[in-house]
């Protein structure tokens, strides 16, 4: 792949691995910014949908793709964030305060589940998350006096500045800008000595652990800095729903944010968008042609889900790398032809020296 052709060590350490990045993603930006103007409502509501998507994506990336710790319970985080953003709004805090107050109390509750689950990793930490997940379901369905239960939480809405951040265009700006924002934490994060530290964690624990890694320390960062990037995202989803109910942080979405990861491309910070692009386009794409499947396929209760499901396991059978792996790949095909070799990249097991011994 084109990234893998280093000639300095300080090439790892570079926000801009290329002088050219920084044209494209000051046009991308530029292209952004300038979209609402030319595009219609809707269209910009669903790429506000996106936005809010990837910036869950960046969260549980930085835990799965780049700790290698799964979590299905993401959803709850989620939903912790946006109904204290909604209940802060309520009581008269300003936008300003109840976004990062999202985050943090986001963040403390990742603590609270990540410290209990250090002990365990890989499809036990999974149905660890899923049953926090499940528990903080009941806990918005039950708990009226705040949340509302099934009647439902009307969000306010923001204002910073004095201007009121209203419909989906002020949405489309806020999520946006938040989503740049949490990207730029997380690059930082990982070329910073913790980002070294949670991928070697990912690679090899008893490598990491020899080389001095408290494990139990940054797993449990990991998962609070992961969930406080969900509570933001939770804190836009609230605003992009305008109206939050219990059934919305149902296993459905935790399943959707773990596709964002997997479909998108695993340990990549592009695959989280691509991802996010992925699961928001897809349920549109289903609504366009239900009513032309055959055999009545589009009237099956489930089709959403089940289809998420396919693709996912498809995904990570025949294209490991997800979308952001294709994408490279397509990208060296063109850069190095015609000396371009099908071998380049065959799948090779791989694995470190500490793991030969099991």
């Amino acid at each position: 792949m084109h990234y893998l052709f280093k000639t300095a060590y300080k090439q790892d350490l570079r926000a801009w691995r290329q002088g050219s990045d920084i044209f494209w993603y000051t046009l991308l930006a530029l292209v952004l910014v300038v979209l609402p103007m030319v595009a219609g409502e809707f269209y910009v509501g669903e790429l506000a949908g996106v936005f809010v998507f990837a910036i869950a994506g960046v969260g549980l990336m930085l835990l799965i793709g780049y700790t290698g710790l799964v979590s299905l319970g993401h959803s709850a985080f989620l939903g912790i964030g946006a109904y204290t953003n909604a209940v802060l709004l309520a009581q008269g805090v300003p936008f300003a305060l109840t976004l990062p107050a999202a985050g943090v109390v986001t963040a403390l509750a990742g603590i609270a589940i990540g410290v209990p689950t250090l002990r365990m990793s890989g499809l036990y930490l999974a149905i660890a998350t899923l049953a926090f997940g499940g528990i903080m379901s009941n806990v918005f369905s039950k708990w009226t006096s705040v949340t509302g239960g099934f009647d439902g939480f009307a969000v306010q809405t923001p204002t910073i500045l004095g201007i009121k951040l209203e419909g989906v265009f002020g949405t489309y700006y806020a999520a946006l800008l938040v989503l740049v924002f949490v990207l730029w934490v997380v690059v930082n994060i990982l070329r910073s000595p913790l980002g070294r530290a949670l991928v070697a964690i990912r690679d090899s624990e008893i490598s990491a652990q020899s080389m001095g890694i408290n494990l139990a320390m940054y797993k449990s960062i990991a998962f609070a800095i992961s969930a406080g990037i969900t509570g933001l995202a939770g804190a836009m989803f609230a605003h992009y729903v305008r109206f939050l109910a219990p059934d919305a942080f149902d296993i459905l979405l935790s399943i959707q944010l773990v596709t964002i990861v997997f479909i998108g491309g695993i340990g990549s910070l592009h695959g989280a968008v691509f991802g996010a692009i992925f699961v928001r386009l897809l349920p549109q794409a289903i609504a366009i042609v239900r009513d032309d499947l055959p055999f009545g396929i589009g009237r099956l209760p489930g089709l959403e889900p089940a289809l998420f499901g396919l693709i996912l396991v498809l995904v990570i059978l025949f294209e490991p790398g997800g979308m952001y792996g294709r994408w490279l790949k397509l990208k060296a095909y063109f850069l190095n032809f015609p000396l371009y070799k099908a071998s380049t990249f065959k799948r090779q097991k791989s694995y470190t020296k500490t793991e030969r011994l099991r």
